[in-house]
């Protein structure tokens, strides 16, 4: 795997003049592991990946020719986790005492994927020895609050050129998820933290765009949104974020991770997705429907 440098933590890809009034996020699609973290690890090659949200930032990456910014992370989800607090930590995994303002009760902490997680998926322990209570706050302090700035920088300036924004949080999940009380498998799932965190129109249409294409399209459950969703989306200011989940299974094999021949076809409909969603939002600009709920 390749080393991971620090300027290389994180990209932003920008289109030549942003056109429209979305911020495309990908924190989870991160493949570069520091070598330092591997050494800690238990876990190596596909095991540490089980986490990831293979290629999120390939399928999503349409959206800077449509004229949006694409925030993407390179290190990974099983490193630090930005789609939590910055201070969800689990005091049994390090040396030392953690300070007194971290959260180390919350269920995700609990659940052992607090902002330094203590598992990949399918309750694989990461690491093989606790870490220096000071490693895990230099993580955060050097990769959790330069990727926020850098997010908060993104919609800031999208708000003031536009008069309001959306940011669309990219992410995948298992093949295996269903639908809660029956056995229906979502292609998507769109969060919005049960309509706090966008226009209830807006999360209606991402769901009627992905139906009309085809796909079984969800809202909410199981995934309503996490922290990214919940802390920068604020419709009464005209700031909307959505949550997307892409069931991997459609477009890549979870076993080996090798991307599946269908790959490019699902590409090519999520650039539809965005570029139908543009045209929505678009119809708004001149007045206040999505300015202010």
């Amino acid at each position: 795997m390749p080393e991971i440098r620090e300027y290389e933590l994180f990209e932003v890809h920008e289109p030549v003049s942003q056109t429209i009034p979305f911020v495309y996020n990908s924190p989870h699609s991160g493949r570069i592991y520091p070598p330092e973290f591997i050494a800690q690890s238990r876990l190596e090659g596909i095991s540490i990946r089980r986490s990831e949200d293979h290629y999120v930032d390939e399928l999503f990456g349409a959206a800077v020719d449509l004229g949006a910014p694409l925030l993407l992370a390179n290190f990974p989800r099983a490193y630090l986790d930005v789609n939590r607090e910055p201070y969800e930590l689990d005091p049994r995994m390090f040396d030392g005492l953690l300070p007194p303002y971290a959260n180390i009760n919350s269920l995700r902490v609990a659940g052992g994927l607090g902002t330094i997680p203590r598992i990949v998926a399918e309750n694989m322990e990461i690491y093989a020895r606790r870490l220096p209570v000071q490693e895990g706050l230099e993580r955060v302090e050097s990769v959790y609050k330069p990727y926020h700035s850098t997010l908060r920088r993104l919609i800031a300036r999208t708000h003031v050129q536009f008069g309001f924004g959306v940011l669309i949080d990219c992410h995948s999940m298992p093949g295996n998820v269903r639908v809660a009380g029956s056995n229906a498998r979502p292609d998507f799932i769109i969060g919005d933290r049960y309509g706090t965190s966008a226009s209830s129109e807006l999360s209606r249409t991402a769901i009627g765009i992905l139906e009309e294409m085809g796909f079984a399209a969800i809202r909410n459950k199981p995934y309503a949104g996490g922290f990214i969703t919940e802390h920068y989306g604020r419709p009464s200011r005209g700031l909307h974020a959505l949550q997307i989940e892409v069931n991997r299974s459609i477009y890549v094999d979870e076993v080996t991770l090798e991307k599946r021949p269908d790959f490019d076809i699902v590409v090519t409909a999520i650039t539809s997705f965005m570029r139908q969603m543009a045209d929505y939002v678009e119809k708004f600009s001149g007045d206040r429907a999505l300015a202010a709920e």
